[in-house]
């Protein structure tokens, strides 16, 4: 797929695939009132396989220097969103986990660009599973050392 961006339904199919497999961490965080939410993991989801797809539409497959740079590029702008959501105070940092899901989620996007579907479909259950089980593991450790 070089030259134009043409339309096809298998990136209508990608675009969607991004925003959907973000939806599961999403919808944690926007239940636990995090400051990223049902908006933002979907938006960047789509956004990194769209510019996936998009250096994908002009690079060609002998030119792994140059999709490297996308990825890179990609990789630090989805940081700087990640790192809009930490907080700190004089002596707490909150938001670190909603950082490292964005990113996640970014990583996802790409996946489902390259047409990794199981890697995509894994990174969205396992980033899912971690902040669900752990925000209540955090939460009873929190709670055991508060009663002693």
């Amino acid at each position: 797929m070089t030259g134009k961006l043409e339309f096809e339904w298998i990136i209508v199919l990608q675009l969607v695939g991004a925003i959907v497999l973000a939806l599961p961490t999403a919808w944690n965080r926007e239940r636990h009132s995090r400051i990223m939410g049902l908006r933002t993991f979907p938006l960047v989801s789509l956004g990194a396989c769209a510019y996936v797809l998009v250096g994908q539409s002009f690079i060609g497959p002998d030119r792994p220097d140059a999709m490297a740079r996308i990825m890179q590029g990609l990789l630090s702008g989805i940081g700087f969103v990640g790192g809009g959501a930490i907080l700190k105070n004089s002596d707490h940092v909150k938001g670190t986990a909603s950082a490292a899901s964005i990113w996640i989620t970014g990583a996802l996007g790409a996946a489902v660009a390259f047409r990794l579907w199981w890697l995509a479909a894994l990174l969205s259950l396992l980033n899912f599973s971690i902040v669900l089980v752990m925000s209540r593991v955090k939460q009873d450790v929190s709670t055991a050392e508060a009663d002693e």
